[in-house]
């Protein structure tokens, strides 16, 4: 080949990859892994995890409580029911998700660009859950309030690497605990066109959410097609209460994805060993996601978790520490075995504020959240105080971080322009490659741009204010509140969904419980 020709093809699939969006990854609606799985368990230690989960089930038992219509289901397909206690037959309830529950499902979004795929090689990040206390770098810490919960579904709906506007970011605690739900599953259509998780706190509440969905996407979409997602928490060690069971048969029911999620602190909730906590885990989460496939086979279920450690001298929990990094490499892969999507991980931090201790420890979280597979990887975004504060500085610092993550799991671009051969030739020995024609035509999207670090040099980060990151990020939240536009809405719908707010609201007093 000349010289000639070798120079004159320099650069050319880079601009063929810009043409064909290729460099443009981060702004896909999810992440689609092109890495290895990191699987630290052995085949006999899954084996054993397997077994005993197994046992738990036979022999220990699950309470289903205060849910008659839960007790009679199982009662029908077989298991033995005592009381509260439903013990079921080795490999029934494994048999039962394996029969039915898809391993991979679309949650499909207001705009159906931004629809996610839950399962297999993909992964879904999703903004922090539950927290009512937020707090920024002006005001400190407070009770959430509704133009909180609003603020963060908006930032979320403007993350690119947020691909979810998730559910109870916090607590909007100004309005009535039995009329809150309405607000927020209204802020999530309205401010946002991502896809949204809806009420599980009364089973009421969350046939609210599939009502609203259904105003949005159409009865006869929604009844054939998931557009909710929900969190059923398990009530550790090995008890599921009828608010959960309730919100699960609705959602389930109506063909709506549950993600049953074990919540436990090892040491208190679970045993203090890894095998022993990956165990019951397991059972707990087999034993729902089998329900759910009681009450409707088909319907979509994620097999979640949420395992943290605690301090055995305090009894505090504590978070990206070792154990529970390996508990959840351990669950990824229960999971892929059974054949169902997985929830865990997030951005997780005991840290109050936004400091060195809750960028280590969200780091940890992260990491693993990536490296495990975790296909709906909810408390991505703004946690902190063990999950009992939202902050808006950390939401920005995590965003940021999210998107290193989604970087590392696109993994290594192999194409001709990758290989950068054009590039090795153009330039040659004892030169730089600034101005090769490769570089100019993939500098843009070279390397991943941190939206918050600061990598100029002392002078010029003085002369700016020697602001440190979360300073930065609380400019940065303020700025993308203000050019924040809302997604378009069909007025008619919009209509129709305040009006089914306002009659909901009227049909019963304010209450706090």
């Amino acid at each position: 080949m000349s010289e000639k020709r070798r120079r004159g093809g320099g650069g050319r699939a880079a601009r063929q990859a810009a043409r064909t969006g290729a460099a443009s990854a981060s702004e896909l609606p999810y992440v689609t892994r092109n890495v290895p799985y990191y699987e630290p368990l052995s085949e006999e230690a899954l084996s054993t995890i397997e077994q005993n989960a197994d046992t738990v089930l036979e022999e220990i038992g699950i309470d289903f409580r205060d849910d008659p219509e839960a007790l009679q289901l199982w009662r029908d397909a077989g298991a033995e029911v005592d009381g509260e206690r439903v013990r079921m037959p080795r490999g029934m309830a494994r048999k039962l998700i394996q029969d039915s529950a898809p391993s991979e499902f679309t949650q499909h979004a207001r705009n159906s660009e931004r629809s996610v795929q839950i399962g297999g090689k993909n992964t879904v990040f999703v903004p922090g859950y539950g927290s009512p206390f937020v707090r920024d770098l002006d005001n400190g810490r407070r009770y959430g309030k509704l133009e909180d919960f609003q603020n963060l579904v908006k930032l979320a709906y403007m993350s690119r690497s947020l691909h979810h506007s998730g559910g109870t970011i916090c607590e909007p605690v100004d309005l009535p605990v039995n009329k809150r739900h309405l607000d927020m599953v209204y802020s999530h259509l309205k401010y946002s066109d991502k896809c949204f998780m809806g009420s599980v706190t009364h089973p009421d509440r969350a046939q609210d959410t599939v009502e609203m969905a259904k105003i949005v996407f159409g009865e006869e979409f929604v009844a054939n097609n998931c557009v909710i997602a929900s969190l059923i928490n398990a009530n550790s060690p090995m008890v599921f209460d009828d608010t959960m069971l309730g919100a699960a048969r609705v959602y389930a029911r109506n063909n709506q994805a549950c993600i049953i999620s074990p919540f436990i602190l090892a040491g208190a909730m679970s045993p203090v060993t890894i095998m022993a906590t990956l165990t019951q885990i397991l059972a707990e989460a087999m034993a729902g996601m089998a329900f759910t496939q009681l009450v409707k086979p088909g319907a979509p279920v994620v097999f979640g978790t949420f395992a943290s450690s605690m301090s055995m001298q305090s009894g505090a929990p504590t978070f990206g520490t070792p154990e529970p990094a390996l508990v959840l490499y351990g669950a990824a892969n229960l999971a892929r075995r059974l054949g169902v999507p997985f929830r865990s991980g997030g951005s997780l931090t005991a840290s109050k504020i936004p400091d060195a201790q809750a960028a280590t420890e969200s780091t940890n979280t992260i990491v693993a959240t990536g490296l495990a597979g975790v296909n709906f990887a909810l408390h991505s975004a703004g946690w902190v105080e063990g999950g009992l504060t939202m902050s808006y500085e950390k939401f920005m610092l995590d965003v940021d971080q999210l998107g290193m993550v989604q970087t590392f799991l696109n993994g290594v671009d192999t194409s001709e322009n990758g290989q950068g051969m054009d590039a090795l030739r153009e330039t040659g020995p004892g030169k730089h490659f600034l101005g090769s024609t490769h570089t100019q035509a993939n500098f843009e999207h070279a390397f991943y741009r941190s939206t918050v670090a600061d990598n100029n040099s002392f002078e010029q980060w003085e002369s700016e204010g020697s602001l440190d990151a979360a300073q930065r990020a609380n400019k940065m939240w303020k700025k993308r509140l203000a050019e924040y536009e809302a997604p378009p809405m069909d007025p008619a719908i919009d209509e129709a969904l305040l009006d089914y707010v306002n009659r909901k609201k009227a049909e019963f007093p304010d209450a706090n419980y």
